[in-house]
């Protein structure tokens, strides 16, 4: 039988080194051990683990199957170790209160930097750690209990997700200014499918809102390139390489000078809502509890 009470941080965080390096000579160099002392703290977590962890090669290491299952495994173990420290070295110098925060790149863009700051403003001792991920992967962090508090597309599934109305905001469509739909003040999105787009990666709520739609209106979505943020999306259709949807606020007036032009989609799903949501408020810290009600609380504009 395994015991897995032999497991140790030392011997996990030398485990993801071999795993990255692929050689324990190189962990052994990387880590200022002798290669003996690596090849024994393997031989340990291949013992204790009842599995044959890596297969040796004449130039490396190959991590089996057991071996890929552990390093998952051992890189939540160190990050939660990590986190750990950290939010007790807060609570040494003062911090009352840590919350863990994920939102989308359309609520950091356009509203969380001003509201994260009027709440830190009345709520000093509370340190919250933000991070940008996709809608999906939001919702399932506040399932797991990754994060705390979540700002999501209403257009993902949520499931036992409780949640409140954060923030709404308009999509439009951007275009250089020569471009044939620059001269008009709106458009239904169906009439810009004959034109290539540049969209958002894989994942993305927005793009899977413009594919849905043109799904709808029977037609395809011709993505020319990908890019992973507005800003990205933003400097491809200044160099002519396609249109693109985005949020309204988040077209700056230096977006405007750099030649380009908002047309006003006329669609009903271009008005969007973003939701804050949790696992459970009734469970949530009382620093998170007040976050999450300052942000279902905000005036919407």
């Amino acid at each position: 039988m395994p015991n897995y009470f032999q497991y140790d941080l030392q011997s996990l965080r030398l485990f993801i080194v071999v795993a990255e390096v692929g050689s324990l000579t190189k962990a052994a160099d990387r880590t200022n051990m002798t290669l003996s002392a690596v090849s024994k703290r393997i031989a340990e977590l291949e013992s204790s683990t009842g599995c044959m962890l890596l297969v040796r090669q004449p130039r490396g290491v190959e991590l089996t199957a057991a071996g890929k299952g552990l390093l998952a495994h051992a890189r939540q173990v160190i990050e939660r170790v990590n986190r750990m420290a950290t939010e007790m070295s807060d609570y040494a110098v003062g911090v009352r209160g840590h919350v863990r925060m994920w939102a989308n790149t359309s609520a950091i863009v356009q509203f969380l930097p001003r509201d994260v700051r009027e709440f830190l403003s009345q709520n000093p001792s509370v340190k919250i750690s933000l991070e940008e991920r996709l809608s999906g992967e939001i919702v399932a962090a506040i399932a797991n209990g990754d994060a705390d508090l979540g700002v999501f597309a209403d257009n993902v599934a949520a499931p036992g997700i409780e949640k409140a109305a954060y923030h709404r905001d308009r999509l439009v469509l951007l275009v250089p200014n020569d471009h044939p739909l620059a001269a008009l003040e709106e458009v239904s999105f169906g009439d810009t499918l004959d034109f290539e787009f540049v969209g958002l990666n894989e994942g993305s709520s927005l793009l899977a809102r413009l594919l849905e739609a043109a799904y709808s209106a029977e037609r395809t979505l011709k993505v020319r390139i990908q890019v992973s943020s507005f800003d990205g999306i933003c400097r491809m259709i200044e160099q002519g390489l396609g249109i693109g949807v985005l949020p309204e606020v988040a077209v700056r007036n230096e977006i405007l000078a750099a030649g380009l032009r908002p047309v006003r989609l006329t669609d009903r799903w271009a008005d969007r809502t973003l939701w804050v949501g949790t696992r459970s408020r009734s469970a949530l810290s009382p620093e998170a509890a007040r976050l999450f009600d300052f942000m279902s609380g905000t005036k919407h504009a």
